[in-house]
This record gives structure tokens, sequence and C-alpha cells, in this order.
């Protein structure tokens, strides 16, 4: 189906961070599949466990003991605020299940009528009905009315109107701590610490969309880390299992307790590939060092873009982001911007706000960041005039 404005390359195999097309030219991937590929293409370590798990079982389903998912979630939640650990499919499914936790939350806490979710302007939650609406986009939305209620819109990062638009019947929160899709937004400094404070003032869960922000996108395994709180809800996705589709819910023991057995469920979510992937993928994410190799090399990466950004007046207007998820505010469209990348053999990916995303593997080297800035340098000066 038409779904996609694809671009005319297709790719025949991948290593580290490079995908080789079948004219066998090669490519710099810092797109990553859209924050996807946190160890890049064919790591050896994923192709291991993964292909040792194929050959045992790939699925049974969740009316079982499943070895492999309380490994995983228990890695999660040592490495978390959480207590307990929902996985499905999708970063959309993560939110999705997620909204149905704040609402039940609520249900069975005895207020029914806080049923009413507070969400941020150019927020980005999925494609479903549900996130659909949850997102900002009436792009997205359209033609697909009528879309469920229960949302209301605030400023992201205005505090003030956020409080301001609590009402009684306001059960919840769904922010991401940094928007992806929106443009990479960072929070403003303090306020994920005033919607904590907001939440528990008036008897609210926080929820944190962490779906591209998490497994060390940000320099630590969660986004919300920077912070000095903690939600009661994120989900993950994208980059946990480094390319083979999972999500996850993670929820401290107040919000899971709102589902019993029988009231959320998933035929194929949290299987015995999807697991196996997701914990190779922990076994590099944590190791000692990696969380300030990403740190190192978001740092070269901004140094360079910031050169750029002086020899070329014309091309880039603010820098954006931490870590490996970066943006820039082009002042050429930024779909040319990623067309002429492309040209010199680097992928990114654009975001809301006319933003280039720069989301590499977490394992690039110093190597691989000068590469991408030579490509980004001839750009700017074919674009930037």
């Amino acid at each position: 189906m038409p779904t996609y404005a694809r671009a005319d390359l297709a790719f025949e195999k991948g290593e580290g961070p490079y995908l080789y097309a079948q004219d066998g030219r090669r490519f710099l991937d810092f797109g990553s599949g859209i924050a996807v590929n946190t160890l890049g293409h064919s790591h050896p370590h994923l192709v291991e466990k993964l292909t040792d798990q194929v050959g045992k079982l790939w699925h049974t389903s969740n009316l079982y003991q499943m070895p492999g998912q309380e490994k995983l979630a228990k890695r999660l939640i040592e490495n978390s605020f959480a207590d307990t650990v929902f996985f499905c499919n999708s970063g959309a499914e993560a939110n999705e299940a997620g909204i149905k936790m704040l609402r039940r939350y609520q249900y069975v806490s005895g207020n029914p009528e806080k049923n009413r979710i507070l969400v941020a302007t150019n927020a980005f939650h999925g494609r479903t009905l549900g996130t659909l609406t949850a997102g900002y986009s009436e792009k997205y939305r359209e033609g697909f009315g009528p879309m469920p209620d229960g949302f209301d819109r605030v400023a992201f990062g205005n505090l003030n109107e956020l409080r301001n638009a609590i009402t009684p019947n306001t059960g919840g929160i769904i922010l991401e701590p940094i928007q992806g899709e929106g443009g990479i937004c960072r929070a403003p400094e303090g306020y994920l610490e005033g919607v904590r404070k907001a939440a528990d003032e008036f008897g609210m869960l926080v929820m944190f969309d962490e779906v591209q922000t998490g497994i060390g996108r940000t320099g630590k395994l969660f986004a919300y880390q920077w912070s000095d709180m903690e939600p009661d809800i994120i989900s993950s996705a994208k980059g946990l299992g480094g390319g083979f589709p999972i999500g996850a819910l993670l929820a401290n023991e107040k919000a899971a307790a709102a589902f019993t057995p029988g009231m959320h469920g998933t035929t194929f979510g949290g299987n015995q590939l999807a697991t196996a992937a997701a914990n190779a993928v922990l076994d590099e994410v944590l190791k000692p060092g990696f969380m300030d190799h990403v740190l190192e090399m978001s740092r070269l990466i901004r140094d360079g873009l910031e050169v750029i950004e002086r020899k070329h007046p014309g091309f880039i207007e603010e820098i954006r982001g931490m870590g490996l998820l970066l943006g820039m505010k082009t002042k050429p469209a930024n779909v040319d911007v990623v067309a002429k990348l492309r040209e010199f053999n680097l992928l990114t990916v654009p975001a809301g706000d006319n933003v280039v995303r720069i989301i590499p593997p977490l394992n690039i080297t110093k190597t691989h960041v000068d590469e991408a800035l030579v490509a980004i340098d001839a750009a700017a000066a074919a674009l930037g005039k």
C-alpha cells in the first residue's frame, strides 16, 4: 500500500553502522531504523543469541512461564524505578497499554470520573486511534474520525498551563521527556519535577513515553533518569530489541495494581525470540562505561556541528537533543537536507519543526563521527548558501 514515501534505495546487508545497497553503495546509517538499531547491524552478540534461540523455540504464548521474559523484566526493574513489566510488540502497543493503566488505576481506586489524560503539544505516541488522539498531529488524524475522547492538550514545557488544565476528571499525564517526532525538544529545566509535584498534589499518575528516548539513547538507560523525579509508568520499544520488534510497559507497584489477570494481554508480546534479542541488547548497553561512550560520541558530534554552524551560517539554525538523540534545525527544508546527505552516503531522519534527526547506533566510534561530519559539511556547502 502507498503509505510510505520511500527513497529509491534497497539494502541487502548491514554491518555495524553501515548499510550496503543492492548496487554496492555503502551508507553510514545515522538513522538507525528510526532509533531502533541500538548496536548497529549484524552485531555479533545479537546474531549469536538470536540464532541460538531460533534453533530452540520461537513461540509458545503467555499462557506459560517464560524464563527469558522474566530475566528481561528483572533487568529492566533493577535499572529503573519500575516494579513490574508488561511486554508487547511495539511502542504504540506499549502506549495503548499505558493509557489503559492510567484510566483503570483511577477506576479501581474509586475515582472512575478521573478518566481524562493530559497530553502535550507536538507530541507523538503512535498510529493507533488512541495514540493518534494523544499525539498532536491533525494531519495524521485526518479522515480517521471520530477519534476517542478523553485527552486534554497543554503546551509542552509550560507548567502553569498544565496545572491550570487539571480538573476533577483528570487522572493522568502522558509526556515524552524529549519529544522525538516533534523536533528533538527537551523538557525545560525543572519541568518534569514540576509535573511530578502536580500529579502528586491532585492524585494523578505520570506516564513517560520513552519509546525513542530509552535504552541508552540519551546516555542513561531512560531519559527520566536525568531528572530528579520518577514517573509511575514508562513505555519502551524501538531500541529495546536492537531491531527485533518488542515493546514494554514498565510501572511501579501502585500503577500496576490496576492490571489483574484478564485485564490486558497479547499473543506475541515478549515471546522467546523477542526477549532473546532484548536481553542481548542489555548485555551490551548495561556494560560499565557504555553510557560514558554514548556521551563522548555525543560531545564529538555536537562539537563538529558547531564548527559547521559557524562555517556555513546559512545551514544550521539550532542544535538540539542529548546523548545520541540529536537534531539539527536547518534553514533549508529538512527533507532537502536528508536527501542531500543521502547523496553523500549518510542516512538521517526528518522530524517536526524542520529538524534533521541524528540518531546513530550507540556503539559508533570517532571514525564514524568524523565520516558523518564530513558528509554534513558537504551538504551544508551545497545547500547552506
